[in-house]
């Protein structure tokens, strides 16, 4: 089972968000053969929690236009690791520190990196904003 490709729509539009509002090391896991209750997740960094929270509202608002919206939002208020359940895909945006020591990625290993290509699009401020991280 792969993650669907509405999950890989509102993933990769959920790291050009996070890459317009210069979040650092964005990671697209399709844990789809790992977990029955979501397809992929969105992993990003900031390093400090304004930057978190600014990185959250506007990957709330990108996923919101293309009719996502979160049915659980938790750590808002802290702004360290704030994670947007949508369901299809799970948003993890961590201060740097919390990447570091949880370490998500080492955690889901096995599971295969979804292709930040097609988020590479042109950033609202009409430059590209994410690399091709295959």
């Amino acid at each position: 089972m792969t993650a669907s490709d509405r999950a890989v729509e509102l993933a990769r539009a959920a790291a050009a968000a996070a890459a317009d509002k210069l979040a650092t090391d964005i990671v697209l896991l399709d844990v789809s053969d790992h977990l029955a209750i979501t397809d992929a997740f969105m992993i990003a960094s900031a390093p400090s929690e304004r930057q978190v929270q600014s990185i959250v509202d506007e990957v709330s608002d990108r996923l919101l236009a293309l009719d996502a919206k979160p049915v659980r939002r938790e750590g808002h208020r802290e702004g360290r690791w704030v994670l947007l359940d949508f369901v299809d895909i799970v948003v993890h945006v961590q201060h740097s520190d919390e990447r570091a020591f949880y370490g998500l990625e080492r955690l889901w290993k096995d599971c295969p990196v979804i292709s930040l290509a097609a988020a590479a699009a042109v950033g609202s401020q009409g430059t590209p904003r994410l690399e091709d991280a295959q």
